[in-house]
């Protein structure tokens, strides 16, 4: 079994029936289908700090409380090619040990596989921020690294 990782993109995207979902270490994406021609103008988005809300032409796409906390000033949405919204949220918690496992309290999880794929590609993100220097785009995480990984920062240099 393959993981849903994107190569391109170097995301793990959580599919939905509206879209799909997928985080970094620091942000959450969430990518909604609306039909073709949609206009700004026709969107309603609310983005606080632990709820979002999404209706297009009065019809409610999106509405719960959020799985984390956000920054409520940072997020935004922007509509593309009139077919798609895009939503950024800013993760309040931005370390490895932060990996969602739902866009919503109880709902729109990931399923186990995409949850563990997840989280090695948010260690992965980790590892790289702490050792610039080193290339980790084809490494494979093995071992502890549910929580983020082992912490090294106790470690004397």
């Amino acid at each position: 079994m393959s993981a849903p990782f994107e190569e391109r993109s170097g995301v793990v995207p959580c599919g939905t029936p509206w879209g799909r979902w997928y985080q970094t270490l620091e942000e959450v994406f969430i990518e909604v289908r609306v039909p073709p021609g949609t206009r700004a103008k026709d969107v309603r988005c609310s983005l606080r700090s632990r709820h979002i809300s999404l209706a297009v032409s009065g019809q409610e796409l999106l509405q719960g409380k959020l799985f984390d906390s956000t920054v409520t000033d940072e997020g935004t949405w922007t509509l593309e090619d009139r077919q798609m919204i895009r939503i950024v949220l800013m993760k309040t918690n931005r370390d490895a040990g932060n990996c969602w496992t739902s866009l919503l309290e109880n709902e729109y999880a990931a399923d186990p596989w995409v949850q563990d794929q997840m989280q090695r590609k948010l260690t992965l993100e980790r590892f790289q921020r702490e050792n610039p220097g080193f290339d980790f785009s084809g490494a494979e995480i093995s071992g502890n690294y549910s929580k983020g990984g082992p912490d090294f920062s106790s470690l004397e240099n």
